[in-house]
């Protein structure tokens, strides 16, 4: 059950995003699935033999299990995106059968345990303790081994295959014993979601521990690639030209920077690495703060990264790394890590903020990438945030977005050091994709702080 909801997450995050939202909806799903399967267990075993129950259970949960992975890859071409009823449907098609099913276990077991009435706190007791553990080995042998070692399809055929395997076992020693025509249907239902899910469309290159990662070409740059994480669109790079910036905050990033060319530059997050490359003809010292050492390998193996001592990659959480590097080290810090198109919480609070104050020199400079909505209620939260550490703030992006009447990328730039407002907003303004400039705080207003006792960034972005 946990390996299932664990799995499950990892198999709609693709298609809805892996957010908060995400999250809450698997775990809800799993545990109405929970609820629902005990209680319907506990019913079934009061007025049938459970022994009669247990391998049909398992063996229906088997087959139920085996056709997760086609089932939400094909529906997930249809429920792409992050509206709510989208991700609760596509929840419910990862998880409620098979979970429920394998939940209704739970109570026929503990009745056929139930002989003596004197032992009934014993024996509950005792069977609680057993599940709880397993629920622990589950969880962290999924998280901390499988989801390394195996794909998402394999480790769920695999369970599928070793509940089917219990359910027979179950289902001969309780004198079941299941027909030939019988064992053939499950051998050919086993097989046919194994051969589903192999052709169901997928959307990855390389399934990480982080991501579902694909990289694409582009049909009118022959080097023009772009990076896919999550079903989102995260990076473009020309292959055969490093200064060619696709995204308008890239372009944006590096109207800031051309003001005083940066020599050493830090980078939260490393994605496609499309700004270290624009950058490694300039800086003499630039270093990669990224989380997924598998997507480093991608990146290395289809978008031409090339690392040396002018350029270092350090894998692992960015906020972990970030307090390792040392003060007053970075003329550049530049903030680009999401989690789908949201920043990670723990990376815009203010204390976030003010380890980045500390690693840039005096009149260092700091560039956030964010992604908001109409409302703008994430993105000036973040550059109220920001405001409460750096003396000097702008905010850049498109007029109509910084109006509120599209969603689009934000660039919040800071320094303790005066930033040339009309300069940025000239180069801004005659980039490739244009922009305009506002001062933070005024825009702001009274947005919210957002600090690590209460960070509510994807609620700010849904509403």
């Amino acid at each position: 059950m946990l390996v299932l909801e664990i799995v499950g997450l990892r198999l709609v995050g693709p298609y809805v995003g892996v957010t908060l939202q995400t999250s809450s909806a698997v775990i809800g799903v799993a545990l109405a699935a929970i609820a629902y399967g005990a209680w319907t267990g506990g019913w079934l075993a009061d007025r049938l033999d459970p022994r009669r129950l247990l391998g049909p259970a398992l063996l229906a949960a088997a087959v139920l299990t085996a056709v997760t992975v086609p089932l939400v890859r094909w529906a997930g071409e249809f429920l792409r995106g992050t509206d709510a009823a989208n991700v609760v449907l596509l929840a419910v098609l990862a998880l409620f059968l098979p979970a429920a099913l394998l939940s209704s276990v739970t109570p026929l077991v503990i009745k056929l345990q139930l002989d003596d009435l004197a032992v009934t706190g014993r024996i509950v007791g005792r069977l609680s303790s057993v599940g709880t553990l397993g629920a622990i080995t589950a969880t962290l042998g999924t998280g901390f081994i499988l989801v390394r070692a195996l794909p998402t399809s394999v480790i769920i055929l695999v369970l599928a295959g070793l509940t089917a395997a219990i359910g027979l076992w179950l289902s001969i020693r309780y004198g079941l014993w299941v027909s030939r025509r019988g064992r053939v249907t499950m051998a050919v239902v086993g097989f046919g979601a194994a051969g589903l899910a192999a052709v169901a469309p997928t959307p990855c290159d390389v399934e990480t521990a982080y991501h579902c990662a694909a990289v694409t070409k582009d049909p009118h740059r022959p080097g023009g690639r772009t990076l896919w994480l999550n079903s989102a669109r995260h990076s473009y790079v020309d292959l055969d030209d490093p200064k060619h910036l696709e995204f308008g905050y890239s372009q944006w990033i590096a109207v800031v920077a051309a003001l005083k060319p940066p020599q050493r530059v830090l980078h939260l997050g490393g994605g496609g690495f499309t700004l270290p490359r624009y950058f490694a003809g300039t800086a003499s010292d630039q270093v990669v703060l990224e989380l997924d050492p598998e997507l480093v390998k991608l990146d290395r193996r289809k978008l031409g990264l090339t690392t040396g001592p002018s350029l270092r990659v350090r894998t692992g959480d960015g906020r972990a790394l970030l307090a390792q590097e040392p003060a007053d080290s970075r003329d550049l810090l530049i903030g680009d890590a999401f989690g789908h198109l949201v920043v990670p919480w723990h990376l815009a609070t203010v204390e976030l903020t003010r380890d980045v104050h500390r690693v840039l020199q005096p009149d260092g400079v700091y560039a956030l990438n964010v992604i908001d909505g109409r409302a703008r209620r994430f993105v000036r939260a973040e550059a109220a945030t920001v405001a409460a550490v750096f003396r000097n703030v702008l905010v850049i992006s498109p007029a109509d977005a910084l109006a509120g009447s599209r969603s689009a990328n934000f660039v919040i730039v800071a320094s303790d050091a005066p930033l040339d407002e009309a300069a940025i907003a000239d180069g801004v303004a005659r980039a490739a994709v244009s922009a305009a400039v506002v001062e933070a705080r005024g825009w702001a207003g009274d947005a919210m702080v957002l600090r690590d006792d209460h960070a509510p960034v994807d609620q700010l972005l849904s509403s």
